[in-house]
């Protein structure tokens, strides 16, 4: 059974920090691509970060700078470090794990259950 579990999400002031975390299992970790989204209330979810299998790094304009997104294949886990945080990035934040197999075209995705960041002024 797949699980993506996030952590590290919570209250966080005005320009401060914080590190978001996703453990996977019950897939080979390191042959698939890692995002985060986020989806604020009323609005789409939208991809924050991502990291490919290969570490390729893409960023959202919008955390561009501020935010870093890795991961760790031993542990199997992806973070996403956020700092300077405004009111805007508030948000349900949620992980995902995709794999295509080349062979079949078939595409495996998997998302987490979220976890909430709110950032308060």
């Amino acid at each position: 059974q797949v699980q993506l579990v996030e952590s590290g999400g919570g209250l966080v002031q005005v320009g401060g920090s914080l590190r978001l975390s996703c453990a996977a299992s019950g897939i080979t970790f390191s042959m698939h691509d890692f995002g985060w989204y986020r989806q604020a209330p009323g609005k789409q979810r939208e991809l924050v970060a991502g990291i490919s299998s290969g570490g390729r790094i893409n960023y959202d304009d919008s955390v561009k700078g501020r935010s870093t997104i890795s991961r760790d294949n031993a542990k199997n886990t992806v973070h996403l470090a956020m700092n300077s945080l405004k009111p805007e990035d508030t948000a349900v934040y949620y992980c995902n794990a995709r794999y295509s197999d080349r062979r079949s075209g078939a595409d495996f995705v998997y998302w987490g259950q979220g976890t909430q960041v709110t950032v308060s002024s």
